[in-house]
C-alpha cells in the first residue's frame, strides 16, 4: 500500500480529534483563550448540549483584523515564541491548535474587535463553500463590523461534517452537564471573572465577579459545613481549598476538582496523596469529594505532556506528594463534627411522646435521673478510673501521666457547684474556651457534653474505637503488644479464603498478640490473644479479621494490613453500647478523645460526634 500525503482538511479533521472531543471540549477551549485576553466577564450559551450552537462571549483585549486571520491558522499564537518558553508555560493556552481545530469541525464565526479600535472584524469559517481557504477550511471575511471590546465566538452543529464523531456523542442533558460542570470549575479557579452560563435558554450558572474563592465557594455551593479549608504555604508550594470533612457521609465518590496554577488538571500523583490522606484517618476506602488549589514557579510543572493539557508532570513529584498529603492531613485533623439542626415540630407530634412510656420521656430520665439531678456523685480527687478491663490495658499509658482533677478545677470547667448539702447547683455562666464536659449518657450508649459552641451527643463505642485504634498503632512503633496465652485454647472454622487470609498474614498478627495455628480440616486454633481482648471476644475478632483480610488485595501495601487489623481489634476492644459509665469514665474517654489526630470519625468511617451549635439552640428559643 503507498504512503500518501493527506489532504489538508482532512489533515485538520483528524488532528481536531485530540482536541476536540465534545461540546464541552469547545467551551473549555475558548473559556481558556478568554481568560488569556484578560477577560473580566464571560458568557456562554449552548443550544442541545452545545451539539447545535456553542457562543462563548468575553471582554476581553480582541484581536485586530490581521490577528483574527492568523488566530484560524494552525499553530499560530501569541503566547509563546522560542522552546524556551516551554519550560515555564504561564498561559492556559500556547498550541496554537484549538480554534483552526474547533473551525474545521463546525460552522464556526469570529468576531473580535481589540481595545481602543474604532470597529471590529468578522470571519466566518465554512467547509461548503467561501471566499478563501485556509488549512483546508473556506473562510468568508474577514469584514469589518461594528462591535464591542472583546471577542464572542460561536460554534454550530459540531462535527456536522464527520458523522461517525458525531454518533458517539452522549444525550443533550449528558453533554449539557458536561460543560455546566466544565465551566464551574472555571468559576472555581477564577473568582475575580465573572460567569454565566446559558442552556437553552434558561440561565444555568451566574457567578458575578467576587474578591476571593470563599465567596465564589459561596455563589456555586451555598453553606457547606461539610467541606473544610485547606491553606498551607510549604516549600514555595501553595495550596488552598475545600476538602469533605472525615466525618461527612455523603457519595462514597465525590467531584475532585484539582488545579495546577489555575489550570484544570487530572494527576495521579496528587489523586494518589488524597486518597493516602484520608485512609490515614479511616480504612473506609472512599474518593472524597475536593476543591483543591496548588501554586507553585512555572519552571517547576511541565503542563505540555496532554494532547487536551488534561495531564501535568512535575519536576518534583515526590515533594508534592508529601507536601499534599501533609496539608490535607493536618487539615483533616481540623474538621468540625458535623451539625445537627432542629426542625419544628409537625402538628400532632407532640401525641407521639405524651405516653408514660415514651422514648423521649425515658431517654430524658435516664439523662438526668430522679428529681432532675445527674445520675452521679460529686467527682474525686483522683484520677477517673479506667473500665474495667477495656482501658485497663498497656495502652492506656498516657492515662497515667496525666495530673488529677481536683474538684473546684472541676466545678469551674462543669459550671456546677458543690452546695453544703452535698449537691450539684448549676452556675449561671459557662467558662469560655473551655474543653468538652461530659454531662451524662442516653440509653447508656451516647454520652451528652457540652463546650463553649454547644452540646456534642458522643458515641461511646466508636470513640473509643478511635481511641484505641489509634493508641494500638502508636504502641506498635515501639514494638509488639503485650500478649496473654489462652488457658485453653479456642477452635474455631473457617472458610479456606479466610484461613489463606491469616495466615497470609500471620507475621502481622503476632505483632499485635495473636498466636494462629492452623488445626487440620476447616479448624483453626487460637493460642493467645492481645491483651486488650477480653477471652469472649477472641473468637469474634479472629473471624471479623478474616473477612477484612480477605478482601484485601494481595498486592496491598503492609500498612494496609496492619490498619485493618488495628480497626478491627479496636472495635472489638472498644465498650460497647448499652453499657452504663460512670461520670469519671465518661471524662476520661472524652479527655482521651481530645488528644486523638482524628476525633470526628471512627477507622470505619463513622460519626463519632455530632454538635448541637450554640445558634442553633438560640434560634429555635428565638434569641438570636
Amino acid at each position: 500500500m503507498a504512503i500518501r500525503l493527506l489532504p489538508p482538511d482532512l489533515a485538520n479533521q483528524i488532528a481536531a480529534g485530540e482536541v476536540v472531543e465534545r461540546p464541552a471540549s469547545v467551551v473549555k477551549e475558548l473559556v481558556e483563550n478568554a481568560l488569556d485576553a484578560g477577560a473580566r466577564r464571560i458568557a456562554i450559551a449552548i443550544e442541545l448540549g452545545g451539539k447545535s450552537f456553542i457562543r462563548v462571549e468575553d471582554d476581553g483585549v480582541g484581536m485586530s483584523a490581521e490577528d483574527a486571520r492568523l488566530s484560524l491558522e494552525r499553530h499560530a499564537t501569541s503566547k509563546i515564541a522560542t522552546s524556551a518558553d516551554l519550560a515555564a508555560i504561564r498561559t492556559l493556552g500556547f498550541r496554537g491548535e484549538a480554534l483552526p481545530s474547533i473551525a474545521s469541525v463546525s460552522r464556526f464565526v469570529l468576531r473580535t474587535r481589540a481595545r481602543g479600535a474604532t470597529g471590529g472584524v468578522e470571519i466566518a469559517v465554512d467547509v461548503g463553500g467561501g471566499s478563501a481557504s485556509i488549512g483546508g477550511s473556506v473562510i468568508g471575511g474577514p469584514r469589518a463590523i461594528g462591535a464591542p471590546e472583546g471577542t464572542p465566538i460561536e460554534a454550530r452543529d459540531l462535527f456536522y461534517n464527520l458523522p461517525a464523531r458525531r454518533k458517539f456523542l452522549k444525550s443533550d442533558s449528558a453533554e449539557s452537564a458536561q460543560v455546566s460542570r466544565i465551566v464551574t470549575q472555571f468559576a472555581l479557579a477564577y473568582p475575580e471573572v465573572g460567569f454565566t452560563l446559558t442552556s437553552g435558554g434558561r440561565r444555568v450558572l451566574q457567578c458575578p465577579p467576587v474578591a476571593a474563592l470563599p465567596d465564589r465557594s459561596f455563589q456555586i455551593h451555598r453553606e457547606r459545613p461539610d467541606l473544610t479549608p485547606l491553606r498551607k504555604d510549604p516549600a514555595g508550594i501553595r495550596l488552598t481549598g475545600y476538602i469533605a470533612a472525615l466525618a461527612e457521609q455523603g457519595p462514597v465518590r465525590g467531584p475532585q476538582n484539582v488545579f495546577v496554577n489555575r489550570r484544570i488538571v487530572r494527576d495521579k500523583t496528587i489523586a494518589h496523596a488524597i486518597t493516602y490522606a484520608y485512609s490515614t484517618a479511616t480504612i473506609k476506602e472512599r474518593s472524597p469529594e475536593v476543591h483543591l488549589f496548588i501554586e507553585l514557579a512555572p519552571e517547576r510543572v511541565d503542563v505540555n505532556v496532554h494532547p487536551t493539557k488534561a495531564e501535568v508532570r512535575f519536576l518534583e513529584q515526590s515533594l508534592v506528594h508529601e507536601v499534599l498529603r501533609r496539608a490535607l492531613m493536618d487539615a483533616l485533623g481540623q474538621s468540625r463534627p458535623p451539625e445537627l439542626q432542629l426542625r419544628e415540630a409537625v402538628p400532632g407530634a407532640a401525641s407521639a411522646i405524651s405516653g408514660p412510656d415514651s422514648s423521649l420521656e425515658s431517654g430524658v430520665a435516664a439523662l438526668i435521673g430522679p428529681g432532675g439531678l445527674p445520675r452521679w456523685e460529686p467527682a474525686s480527687t483522683t484520677r477517673p478510673a479506667p473500665l474495667p478491663g477495656v482501658f485497663n490495658d498497656p495502652l492506656s499509658i498516657r492515662a497515667t501521666t496525666t495530673a488529677p482533677e481536683q474538684p473546684a478545677t472541676l466545678a469551674l470547667q462543669t459550671g456546677m457547684v458543690l452546695a453544703p448539702e452535698g449537691t450539684f447547683q448549676r452556675q449561671t455562666t459557662i467558662a469560655p474556651d473551655r474543653p468538652l464536659v461530659p454531662l451524662g449518657q442516653f440509653r447508656d450508649t451516647y454520652i451528652v457534653a457540652i463546650d463553649a459552641d454547644g452540646l456534642c451527643i458522643i458515641d461511646q463505642h466508636v470513640a473509643h474505637e478511635r481511641v484505641l485504634f489509634e493508641q494500638i498503632l502508636d504502641r506498635l512503633t515501639s514494638g509488639p503488644l503485650e500478649s496473654q496465652r489462652l488457658l485453653e485454647p479456642v477452635l474455631i472454622e473457617l472458610s479456606a479464603g479466610q484461613r489463606q487470609a491469616l495466615m497470609l498474614h500471620e507475621a502481622d498478627l503476632s505483632r499485635f498478640g495473636f498466636d494462629l495455628v492452623e488445626f487440620g480440616g476447616d479448624a483453626l486454633r487460637i493460642a493467645s490473644v492481645p491483651a486488650l481482648l477480653r477471652f469472649e471476644e477472641a473468637a469474634g475478632a479472629v473471624r471479623a479479621l478474616a473477612e477484612d483480610l480477605e478482601g484485601l488485595d494481595r498486592g496491598g501495601r503492609d500498612e494496609e494490613a496492619l490498619r485493618r487489623i488495628a480497626a478491627t481489634m479496636a472495635c472489638h476492644a472498644a465498650v460497647k453500647a448499652d453499657a452504663p459509665l460512670t461520670f469519671e469514665k465518661m471524662q476520661y474517654l472524652v479527655s482521651e478523645l481530645r488528644r486523638t489526630a482524628y476525633s470526628t470519625v471512627c477507622p470505619h468511617g463513622r460519626p463519632v460526634v455530632l454538635r448541637l451549635p450554640r445558634r442553633e439552640i438560640e434560634r429555635n428559643f428565638q434569641r438570636a
